[in-house]
């Protein structure tokens, strides 16, 4: 192999490491203008043997979902407790997920703090976090039980059972 071909080689194999950096540095850009799901509604309801709690969302990818259960709901962004009836306390976050639009417009209009008198384990639901993609919720509950949360969608659900 002569020195010139070698040096095209290098340059041709330069050139393509490069462009390959490029199309990786654009990835996280639109990765960015992905559309978040919006909560728009809470459901609640007593079913046989659990309590389920749904929050309903817009159009867009299914958010993952975790839950705690905590000794206190602690508010996203400003840690402040978030005073809750109950005995012991659920934290669920989905993520992405938000309660606001792209213009910082509210897109739930219920209450961010409600009892349900109706279910039998859930006393009371908060929203405690609508903060940098991730949107927080706390149940309260009458005791400590084993606790189901997942997705749903067409349309997108985050779904939480609370077993009696």
């Amino acid at each position: 192999m002569t020195l010139t071909l070698r040096r095209a080689l290098g340059a041709l194999a330069a050139t393509t490491l490069m462009l390959t950096g490029a199309v990786a540095a654009v990835a996280p850009t639109s990765l960015a203008a992905q559309v978040i799901p919006a909560m728009t509604g809470i459901r609640t309801g007593q079913n046989p043997g659990f309590d389920r709690v749904v929050l309903d969302l817009t159009a867009g990818p299914a958010p993952a979902v975790r839950y705690d259960l905590v000794d206190e709901l602690i508010a996203d962004g400003s840690g402040d407790i978030v005073w809750l009836t109950g005995e012991y306390f659920i934290a669920v976050a989905a993520t992405p997920a938000a309660a606001h639009d792209d213009a910082g417009n509210p897109t739930y209009p219920g209450p961010q703090k409600f009892r349900t008198r109706n279910l039998r384990t859930v006393m009371a639901v908060a929203v405690t976090g609508d903060y940098e993609g991730t949107l927080s919720l706390g149940l309260g509950v009458r005791f400590r039980t084993p606790v189901s949360v997942f997705t749903l969608t067409s349309p997108n659900r985050v779904v939480i059972d609370v077993r009696h």
